[in-house]
C-alpha cells in the first residue's frame, strides 16, 4: 500500500504546454516551504498539444508528479472533480495551470488549513472582462443568490485547499454535473477566504468563451437550485389569482349590465396559463426528486494514469 500525501494539489489542464512545467515548478517551489510530503495531479482534458508528453516526462523525473489523461473532453465541472476525487492526500489543493491561480497563496492554504479549517478558498479582487462577460457574471452570481439552495462565494472559482472529509462528502452526493464551489459551500463545513489579485494569463489561450462560460453558468444555477424547478408553482400561484381577478372583473361587468365575453375570454386564457405552469411546476419537482434517486455514473473515463503507485 502507497504512502499518502499530506497534501495533494490538482491541475486541471487542456492544451497548456506553454504553463505545464511552470506550473508544476511554482508549484513544488511554495510547498516545499511548509511540507515535504506532497504530489501533483495533472488530469488532462484531452489536449490537442503537447501538454500529455510535457507532463509524462517530468512524472518521469519527479515520482511526486502524476498524470490522468482523459479518453475525452468531459468538460470544466466533471474533469476536475474526478481529478479531486482521486486524490491521496490529507487535504486537497484544486487550481488552473495558466498561472490565474496564484501559487503563492498555497503555503497560507496549508497553515490555515493545518488550523482546522475545512476549506480556505481563494477570492479573486476582480475580474477583468468585456462588457458582456461581466454581465453574464453578474447575471449568475445574482440568479444564483435568488434561486439557489445556498449562495456561492462570489468571485471563488474553486481555487482553494479542501480538507479530506469535505472531499469525501461531496463524493458520496454522487453529483453527475458537479458544480464544485456550490458543493463546498452545501457541505456546510467552515469556509475562510484570501482575497488575491488576478494575474494575467501567463502563456496559451484561455479555453473559455461566451458560449463556454455561459454554459458553465447555466450548468451550475441548474445543478445547485431546486427552487428554480419549482418557479412555475410561482407563477401558476399569480396567474391563478389573476384568473380569479378577472372572472370577479366578469360577474361585477354582469351586475352592472356590461358585456362579458372578453372577461370570460381573458379568464380562459389566463386559466389555461395557470394549469400549464402547475403542470410544469409538479414535472420540476418529479425531476428533482428523480435526480437526487438516479445519481449514480462516473464523471469520466480513463484513458490512462502515469506515475500512480499501486494502492493509491
Amino acid at each position: 500500500m502507497a504512502s499518502k500525501p499530506e497534501v495533494s494539489v490538482v491541475i486541471a489542464c487542456r492544451n497548456e504546454e506553454e504553463n505545464a512545467e511552470a506550473i508544476a515548478e511554482a508549484v513544488i517551489e511554495q510547498l516545499t516551504t511548509v511540507t515535504d510530503s506532497f504530489d501533483i495531479i495533472f488530469i488532462d482534458n484531452q489536449s490537442q498539444d503537447r501538454t500529455v508528453e510535457i507532463i509524462r516526462a517530468m512524472s518521469g523525473r519527479d515520482p511526486r508528479i502524476r498524470l490522468i489523461i482523459n479518453t475525452r473532453n468531459y468538460g470544466q465541472m466533471r474533469s476536475p472533480t474526478h481529478g479531486i476525487y482521486q486524490a491521496g492526500g490529507k487535504a486537497v489543493i484544486s487550481m488552473c495551470a495558466d498561472f490565474q491561480d496564484s501559487p503563492a497563496l498555497l503555503p497560507e492554504f496549508v497553515r490555515r488549513w493545518r488550523d482546522g479549517v475545512g476549506i480556505v478558498l481563494g477570492v479573486r479582487e476582480s475580474e477583468k472582462s468585456g462588457v458582456v462577460l461581466s454581465f453574464m457574471r453578474s447575471l449568475s452570481y445574482n440568479l444564483q443568490k435568488r434561486f439557489g439552495d445556498y449562495a456561492i462565494i462570489p468571485n471563488a472559482t474553486g481555487f482553494g485547499i479542501y480538507d479530506r472529509r469535505v472531499v469525501e462528502a461531496i463524493r458520496a452526493l454522487n453529483e453527475p454535473e458537479p458544480f464544485f464551489r456550490g458543493l463546498l459551500v452545501e457541505t456546510g463545513y467552515r469556509i475562510e477566504t484570501i482575497p488575491f489579485k488576478r494575474p494575467p494569463r501567463a502563456g496559451g489561450q484561455s479555453n473559455n468563451n461566451f458560449f463556454t462560460l455561459l454554459d458553465f453558468a447555466l450548468n451550475g444555477l441548474a445543478g445547485s437550485s431546486k427552487k428554480l424547478l419549482r418557479a412555475p408553482l410561482y407563477v401558476a400561484f399569480f396567474v391563478g389569482l389573476l384568473t380569479a381577478i378577472t372572472l370577479g372583473g366578469s360577474v361585477f361587468a354582469l351586475l352592472t349590465g356590461n358585456s362579458v365575453q372578453l372577461w370570460l375570454l381573458a379568464a380562459m386564457i389566463e386559466g389555461q396559463f395557470c394549469l400549464l405552469f402547475l403542470f410544469l411546476g409538479l414535472l420540476g419537482t418529479q425531476v428533482a426528486l428523480v435526480s437526487e434517486r438516479t445519481r449514480n455514473q462516473p464523471l469520466v473515463l480513463e484513458h490512462e494514469r502515469v506515475n500512480f503507485p499501486p494502492g493509491y
